[in-house]
């Protein structure tokens, strides 16, 4: 069972989350509970930090936001304690959660888990910090962004769980953002490869990390709300009833930022160097264009997130004389739409329907990138909700639930 920081803000909702891990304890299941850092904790701890220094440390970044979990931890432990439950508190690295270096973005390498093991085998539930682990040096690390949902998957697989429980603020997955369209619905069943491309294209529900690790060992994820017990979103490996969904889901973006480079030396090498340099400096890049080569020369164009765009441009200045581009160009008022659905593996005609629905809402199309399961089309940012909502009512999606609810 893993609950976010909302679920845990004031004393009040611990009370309640303890009761609701009572409840499972006491239906006779084994429990295991990652916990968020409480509200807004960790954005003040990285307030904390700012006020000392410009250019604090990362090895004491992570030591100082480890610390949010920990006292979430404590606090449930004790709230447990006082419904008559037995319960251990452990750090990520108590827990047996080792991590490479890369402090504030470390990778899970293995969870040994033998704390946890021993003990679940005493009758205790047990309550682990999520979000951190512990480096080859024994340095405590912290995951990055989504790190408990990350650190509950994991913990998952390692203990061969019956299932992931990962309590939001919302009911689970749906057809689309409920805020841009009113009439997305929940959604009860989805496939891990379809929330991995939702999660890419810009779905906040989980965590990229997390979604990659359930697929790749196989953990049934349950999206629920931490507010009401209703059923939430299974998602689980593939089945051939979800291959009949042609879109399952809607999932988008607005806040990423496109850059062209013109006139770029087509030379073996120029990519690696460009993308490398990127990766290097943390910049993600999302969809890559190259066009065709002309004399010699062509011009790439790639997303990145709004946030990294300017860093991005530093990267890309540095390396002029190396790409030999004429000129850089950046347009910070993108989105992205996605369709992502089984189905699409064998069902022709997806992309042109959508290219229709645009055209006929006059939305232009800047970039297109697929997968075997997933379309994204680029466009301007002001034009993404209205794209949504054109394209949920396109393919009907309102519908799609309940026929999966019959799966």
């Amino acid at each position: 069972m893993k609950f976010g920081g909302s679920s845990v803000a004031d004393a009040e909702k611990i009370k309640n989350v303890a009761r609701r891990i009572a409840a499972a304890r006491e239906s006779g299941d084994d429990v295991v509970v990652v916990l968020s850092a409480r509200g807004k904790t960790t954005d003040g701890l990285v307030a904390d930090a700012a006020e000392i220094t410009a250019t604090p440390s990362l090895r004491e970044m992570d030591m100082l936001l480890s610390t949010g979990e920990r006292v979430s931890c404590a606090l449930m432990a004790m709230a447990l304690a006082d419904l008559g439950h037995r319960a251990i508190s452990f750090t990520g690295s108590q827990a047996g959660i080792l991590t490479d270096g890369a402090h504030t973005k470390a990778k899970i390498l293995e969870i040994r888990g033998d704390r946890i093991r021993d003990a679940l085998a005493r009758d205790h539930i047990v309550l682990v910090a999520g979000f951190q682990g512990v480096s080859p040096a024994n340095d405590v690390t912290t995951l990055g962004r989504g790190g408990s949902d990350t650190t509950a998957v994991a913990l998952a697989a390692a203990l061969d769980a019956d299932v992931c429980e990962i309590y939001t603020d919302v009911t689970g997955v749906f057809s689309a953002d409920p805020r841009v369209e009113p009439t997305a619905v929940k959604l009860p069943l989805v496939s891990h490869e379809e929330m991995l491309e939702a999660a890419s294209a810009g779905s906040k529900v989980l965590a990229l990390r997390s979604v990659e690790f359930a697929r790749n060992h196989n953990v049934p994820v349950h999206v629920r709300s931490s507010l009401v017990p209703d059923e939430g979103t299974w998602i689980t490996e593939e089945t051939p009833d979800m291959e009949q969904a042609i879109v399952t889901a809607i999932a988008h973006r607005s806040d990423e930022a496109k850059i062209t480079l013109t006139h770029v030396a087509d030379k073996a090498g120029g990519a690696p160097a460009l993308f490398t340099a990127l990766a290097d400096a943390l910049v993600n890049v999302g969809i890559v264009i190259q066009n065709g080569s002309i004399e010699g020369h062509t011009d790439v164009s790639f997303t990145v997130p709004l946030a990294e765009a300017k860093r991005a441009e530093s990267v890309i200045t540095g390396l002029r004389d190396e790409l030999g581009y004429a000129e850089m160009a950046t347009n910070d008022q993108i989105g992205s739409v996605a369709l992502v659905g089984a189905g699409m593996k064998s069902e022709p005609g997806v992309a042109a329907k959508m290219f229709r629905v645009l055209a006929a809402e006059g939305i232009n199309i800047q970039m297109i990138d697929t997968s075997t399961i997933r379309i994204t089309v680029v466009i301007d940012r002001r034009e993404v909700e209205r794209a949504v909502r054109a394209l949920h009512d396109a393919f009907d999606l309102s519908n799609e639930a309940e026929r999966r609810a019959n799966v």
